[in-house]
């Protein structure tokens, strides 16, 4: 866990850090950054001189990790030295979502699965978990943005920061897409959502009624994918 992003923490107020939970690095989007014949700038920047692992998630996952990266930049309060807003890499632990990611970076994270009994993933997590709990004190908050209903990245974080590790218990019943809505409105409006615990938290629950359009907001921050030739064909 190195240093990056650190904007200033108020005064009298807990530090609070942001886990943001991985984007699929072996998926349909990520082989697009990936392919050989991509000419969009990310993917350029990515076989290059590296990207930022938060720009590139951000491509791969669309508006869910667009409205978690940038609700965690807008509400960090990190101690100094420490990012607010670190997303969980396969095999890498916790990283800076500015930190540069090369093609290389995002195959080795492709490899490992996400999973808290797969050792290539837990160990590194397990040390950056630790690193975290002891910068941000026995006060401090760290909010997980991604599921709780799942024990591959929640069970090793949950051991080692205990009744740190919160998350926003109106993730509840919604899907990704939702979550994601849900966290830019928050950013748009200026105000955090409730947090609570994670130990002992409900899981599962009702849907909640749907977002209503976000006025302006883009549905992706990436080029769109080519149409191939002979579906425009049949389309024509």
């Amino acid at each position: 866990m190195c240093s990056g992003h650190t904007p200033e923490r108020p005064a009298a107020q807990p530090p609070r850090v942001f886990l943001l939970s991985p984007a699929n690095a072996g998926g349909e989007r990520m082989a697009l950054v990936l392919s050989a014949r991509a000419r969009f700038a990310l993917a350029r920047a990515v076989q290059g001189e590296g990207a930022p692992i938060g720009e590139v998630f951000r491509f791969a996952s669309g508006l869910y990790f667009r409205g978690k990266l940038a609700y965690a930049l807008a509400f960090a309060r990190p101690p100094a030295g420490v990012p607010g807003a670190l997303v969980i890499a396969p095999g890498a632990g916790l990283v800076p979502s500015d930190a540069p990611v090369r093609a290389t970076d995002l195959r080795a994270f492709a490899s490992i699965p996400v999973d808290a009994r797969e050792p290539r993933f837990r160990a590194p997590l397990e040390r950056d978990a630790r690193l975290l709990a002891e910068a941000v004190g026995d006060e401090g908050e760290v909010v997980l943005l991604g599921s709780v209903a799942s024990p591959k990245y929640v069970e090793p974080l949950l051991a080692i920061l205990g009744a740190r590790l919160l998350f926003p218990p109106d993730f509840v019943g919604r899907g990704d897409m939702s979550r994601g809505g849900l966290l830019l409105r928050a950013v748009r409006a200026g105000a955090e959502l409730p947090y609570g615990p994670v130990a002992g938290a409900v899981l599962h629950g009702p849907r909640p009624p749907r977002l209503a359009p976000l006025r302006g907001a883009r549905a992706l921050d990436a080029p769109a994918r080519p149409r191939r030739p002979d579906a425009a064909r049949r389309r024509g």
